[in-house]
């Protein structure tokens, strides 16, 4: 379970020129280790190339950023790749690619950007958790059914430091700030875990709602609560168990959620096709499987990350995604939450995911025009 954090853009500006030189990365505190990419685990049998219009998209929304905007990273990390001006050269490259052709992607990818495994204080083991974009059943007014409102992020910052008990009982009630209803504040709590969601109109027409904003109040995971109370085993929470309890416990629900203080405002999303994600803390659609979410205090926004890890229906995943998004509880270099998508398969999966394994961050090298024999040769 997460949730996403809204990057402050810069002023669009057209990205021109080279990164400036660089050391790369190095020394103890980067955690980082330069890797060999045949040491990736399932590197030859990634379709990288399925990444390349996300790839795109990307670096056409770093194009309106101006160079020096910061991505994110800590140390060396930060050096390589915490400034977007650093990833203007394999933008560059990354453009000559043929559509689908996952060998000549892999030598680009190799020949421009250098595979680091991410450790945290030499520890190796990373975790992830997983999120989707949920879709509940809503309404663009209020009536006997849709009672329950969604807020936008009040102008107001008084009006930020109020609670989720204090929002419940009506603190923000009569300010306008509605942009929909739904039925019930269970499913409002989900969406504000996620940090994005679909709301289905009777019509059958879906608007979508992104993260705007939260309160000035703590994060409590209600999972950490249930544990401490007795009323889940800590091997048993997922998002379907805690749902389930508070399904189970109606009269007890609306007092256990308002234990997270934490409450998110949404804005409406109107330029987004059902067949895309939400927006991620990048700016960008996120694509399931293909993003995740980061801390950005020790990696960058935008960096390709290889994750090795075995997803909730058994499978083994070992492919490149993109650190597009950010969640108040992925915390470390090496914790990560995978975004599943959308659907009743990615809440499946998304809620029942917490597997260990391993992840290597992917950073500019020191800029240079490589030449066709050294791509060659760097298709490592």
């Amino acid at each position: 379970m997460r949730r996403t954090a809204v990057v402050a853009l810069a002023a669009c500006v057209a990205l021109a020129g080279c990164a400036a030189s660089i050391e790369p990365p190095s020394g103890p505190a980067s955690q980082l280790r330069p890797v060999a990419y045949d040491d990736l685990p399932g590197w030859r049998d990634d379709r990288v190339a399925e990444l390349l219009p996300a790839f795109l998209h990307q670096c056409h929304r770093l194009a309106l950023l101006t160079p020096d905007t910061a991505l994110g990273g800590a140390g060396s990390a930060q050096a390589a790749g915490g400034k977007v001006g650093n990833w203007a050269p394999f933008c560059a490259a990354v453009k000559w690619v043929p559509p689908g052709d996952d060998a000549a992607a892999r030598k680009v990818i190799a020949a421009w950007l250098q595979a680091y495994s991410v450790s945290d204080r030499g520890n190796p083991a990373a975790r992830f958790t997983g999120y989707f974009e949920p879709e509940v059943p809503g309404s663009l007014f209020p009536d006997a059914t849709h009672t329950v409102p969604v807020y936008r992020l009040p102008k107001d910052p008084r009006a930020r430091q109020e609670t989720r008990a204090q929002i419940d009982q009506g603190a923000l009630h009569g300010r306008g700030l509605a942009i929909a209803w739904l039925t019930s504040p269970v499913d409002l709590f989900f969406l504000q875990l996620q940090g994005s969601g679909r709301v289905r109109l009777r019509s059958g027409q879906i608007i979508r709602l992104s993260y705007a904003g939260r309160n000035d109040q703590p994060y409590v995971p209600l999972g950490r609560v249930l544990v401490q109370q007795g009323d889940l085993a800590a091997d048993a929470v997922s998002m379907q168990s805690i749902r389930a309890w508070l399904t189970a416990h109606p009269s007890q629900a609306q007092t256990m959620m308002e234990q997270n203080p934490d409450y998110v405002f949404f804005r409406l999303e109107n330029d987004l096709l059902p067949d895309q994600g939400p927006i991620g803390a990048l700016g960008v659609a996120l694509h399931p499987l293909r993003s995740l979410a980061i801390d950005r205090k020790f990696l960058p926004l935008a960096a390709p990350v290889w994750v090795d890890t075995t997803i909730p229906d058994g499978r083994r995943l070992q492919r490149l995604m993109l650190a597009q998004d950010l969640g108040t509880d992925i915390t470390g270099p090496t914790r990560a939450d995978i975004f599943f998508g959308w659907g009743d398969e990615a809440a499946s999966l998304a809620g029942a995911m917490h597997a260990g394994g391993s992840l290597a961050v992917l950073l500019p090298r020191p800029p240079y025009k490589p030449t066709p024999a050294s791509a060659q040769s760097s298709d490592q």
